[in-house]
């Protein structure tokens, strides 16, 4: 697959981008062979982002050159940069809920009738082709707000690959995706690949850069550091250059004591949609696990008890006492702070700043005297947990928007830990977030464990599950289909619950998402 080292399909040199307070890049470089995947790593905030916008026309950079099969490249907006053959895939969607999955791949270039009547049947064959060619399972007539989160990443891939594109960037494509649908996406990276074409892959997951790309190009601080082939890598050296140091994640918890105190313990509870009869306790103190495939309930299992979703049974007890719980405001009244995994959706108002995010869960509790914020109070403590979580910003008063996606999400942490919950779920706590800060968000979960929070995290990485947790609770549709201790908790183990039709035997579904 790897492109002829003498063709450079794409070149960037010396360049710089700054922002208010903040130099995004400085004199970054990158060559892109034509035929090859070419992977960008860095941790959140290392300037990959700002590059890719760079590079498809969003913003235009200070100094520097790009240079397309050896021509200047200057998109003036990013209309102008899918004219000249370079196409993105963003992390953040840029879909219509409200359109059909044809209408949303080709917006803005529907096939017509005449001058004024839209052709719907040709747009839907049309789309049909595309996504057939491509090998997408998706119906041209479903209305994309309706679709998983998984189906509408790959409606954002069908209408990248719709433009016919020399350059494709894709932007952690696989964050919401399992296994299955990622190595479908690889399958269409390949066909996508040709003499003639090249495919710039940002990931935080070493094991598919491994698996797709040909070279891997690291930066760090908005600057290049070194460009190695994949092939003669060593994962170690490539998060080492990320990050400047080495990280260790070897480590595994044992199990907490059984005479600790129940502080969570959950029965019976089920939905209409799909729960069915779950149960569970948590202790103090402890890390609980939650794994399972897409759709197995893990997610639902949360929204649930936190009472964003309705149930239809079951019963709650904190401490020994029954609690009923209607909405979310319920529960963090309670002390159980949920963390979604849609951070930007659920967990953040990211057009405001820093300091009123973390702010936000207790504003009224800790920091309102007589119905007047005492602003002193709050930026104090904004300020103790930007340096206890090492959260990067100019300063409490920058916008959350433009943190990077591991900063908002410690960002998300801070709210609660202000809150002073005693029961923390977190779901999904290092989607999307580089090894740097994925790891330092580990850390600081042990650190709130051996403080006595009682903490639940879903994860759909299995080495994250095993790394953190003390008993690991597994779920296929719907149900709990077993409950493994540290020490048990393997790989194997997980899958073969995993893949247990509740009450039978592992179930020929491997290939199902």
């Amino acid at each position: 697959m790897a492109g002829d080292p003498a063709t450079a399909l794409l070149e960037v040199e010396g360049v710089d981008k700054s922002f208010p307070g903040v130099r995004a890049l400085a004199g970054m470089r990158l060559t892109l062979r034509a035929g090859e995947v070419l992977a960008l790593v860095g941790e959140n905030g290392a300037g990959k982002s700002t590059l890719m916008k760079l590079l498809s026309g969003i913003h235009t950079a200070d100094a520097g050159e790009f240079r397309l099969d050896g021509r200047p490249y200057r998109p003036t907006s990013p209309r102008h940069a899918l004219q000249l053959g370079i196409s993105i895939i963003h992390q953040e969607f840029n879909l219509v809920p409200d359109l059909t999955v044809a209408q949303n791949i080709f917006i803005g270039r529907e096939p017509r009738r005449g001058r004024l009547l839209l052709d719907d049947r040709r747009l839907n064959a049309d789309a049909a082709a595309l996504l057939e060619r491509l090998h997408l399972p998706l119906d041209p007539r479903a209305v994309v707000g309706e679709l998983t989160v998984a189906n509408q990443q790959m409606v954002e891939i069908a209408k990248a690959l719709s433009h016919e594109p020399r350059v494709l960037i894709m932007d952690e494509p696989t964050a919401a995706l399992n296994d299955a649908e990622v190595a479908t996406l690889h399958e269409v990276i390949r066909r996508f690949s040709r003499p003639d074409t090249g495919v710039i892959y940002i990931s935080h997951r070493m094991g598919e850069i491994k698996r797709i790309a040909d070279r891997v190009t690291v930066i760090r601080d908005g600057e290049y550091v070194d460009t190695l082939e994949v092939a003669t890598a060593a994962t170690e050296d490539v998060i080492a250059l990320m990050v400047g140091r080495a990280i260790t994640s070897d480590a595994r918890p044992t199990g907490v004591r059984a005479d600790r105190e129940v502080v969570l313990d959950v029965r019976g509870l089920s939905t209409r949609s799909l729960l069915d009869d779950v149960s569970f306790d948590l202790r103090q103190g402890e890390i609980l696990g939650f794994a399972g495939l897409m759709g197995s309930g893990r997610t639902e299992v949360a929204r649930a008890l936190v009472g964003a979703d309705p149930r239809q049974s079951g019963r709650v007890t904190l401490r020994g006492n029954e609690v009923h719980i209607g909405n979310p405001a319920d529960a963090a009244r309670l002390g159980i702070g949920y963390l979604s995994e849609d951070r930007k959706r659920f967990g953040l108002l990211l057009e405001q700043d820093v300091k009123a995010n973390i702010a936000l869960s207790a504003l009224r509790d800790r920091f309102t005297t007589a119905g007047f914020v005492r602003d002193g109070a709050l930026r104090a403590r904004a300020e103790q947990l930007i340096e206890g979580l090492r959260i990067r910003t100019p300063s409490a008063h920058q916008t959350t928007r433009h943190l990077s996606g591991g900063n908002q999400q410690k960002v998300v942490i801070a709210k609660w830990l202000v809150k002073d919950c005693e029961v923390l779920i977190f779901d999904e706590p290092t989607r999307g977030i580089d090894v740097g800060a994925k790891d330092e968000i580990h850390r600081l979960l042990d650190e709130l464990a051996a403080q006595g929070k009682s903490i639940i995290v879903i994860s759909s990485e299995l080495p994250e599950i095993l790394r953190l947790a003390h008993r690991v609770v597994v779920m296929s549709e719907g149900r709990v289909t077993g409950v493994l201790e540290a020490a048990e908790a393997t790989q194997e183990n997980i899958m073969h619950l995993a893949t247990t039709r509740p009450g039978g035997n592992p179930a020929d579904k491997a290939d199902q998402p």
